[in-house]
């Protein structure tokens, strides 16, 4: 592909590539349970994965004062980063995908609402730096769907936004793409439904991680 343009395929984390939804839910109950709160639903969390924390928490814990919110978030990073083995596991065909992206010559990048730190434990965890040419968290950005995340990796990596893709398992990972001019796909695995996804300007839906490389390789088959 000597003259060929660049190609970036940009993953979410949390819901994409690692199935973190126990150890998230953990911690915030965690920090809650520090200040005598009732830990907030599953259902409720699950459906705010993709903002950042101090969205989470604005949300769980609308009635408390600033003071008490911005403690619960502390909270929850303590709680979630003391964790030496959290139950954050790959999901199936994850590292596969990845594996067969880099000898295709595509470049990765993450972007996710974690803070560096925690995305750093979690792609060491598993051992998958090797993968990605730049990482954008969210405490170095506006949270999604702001577009800043996905601009950002495409300058970094040297990539025009039509030789790009974000794929995500929530509406602002979608949200995030299509404001920013990017394809978006979606993967039916995470914590939003393929109907939101869809609603919110997702290209395809992928079932599997096996699918989701053909998916992948045969867009940029076409650049």
């Amino acid at each position: 592909m000597t003259g060929a343009p660049l190609r970036l395929a940009i993953f979410d984390c949390d819901g994409t590539l690692v199935d973190s939804f126990v150890a998230i839910h953990e911690a915030m109950a965690a920090a809650f349970r520090d200040f005598g709160l009732a830990p907030p639903a599953q259902v409720a969390l699950r459906g705010m994965i993709g903002l950042s924390v101090a969205e989470q928490v604005a949300v769980v814990a609308a009635d408390a004062p600033p003071d008490l919110q911005m403690a619960l978030e502390n909270g929850y990073r303590r709680h979630r980063l003391s964790r030496v083995d959290p139950p954050e596991p790959l999901f199936p065909g994850a590292q596969a995908c990845l594996s067969t992206l880099d000898r295709e010559g595509i470049l990765m990048a993450v972007a996710t609402a974690k803070s560096s730190k925690g995305l750093r434990a979690t792609l060491d965890r598993h051992g998958l730096h090797r993968h990605f040419v730049n990482l954008q968290t969210g405490d170095h950005h506006p949270g999604k769907p702001n577009p800043a995340m996905v601009l950002t990796s495409l300058a970094e990596a040297g990539v025009d936004a039509e030789n790009a893709l974000v794929v995500g398992d929530t509406r602002y990972d979608i949200e995030m793409a299509v404001n920013a001019g990017v394809t978006a796909i979606g993967v039916a695995w995470g914590y939003h439904d393929p109907q939101s996804l869809t609603a919110a300007g997702a290209h395809v839906i992928a079932p599997d991680f096996s699918t989701l490389t053909t998916m992948i390789v045969d867009r940029f088959s076409e650049v």
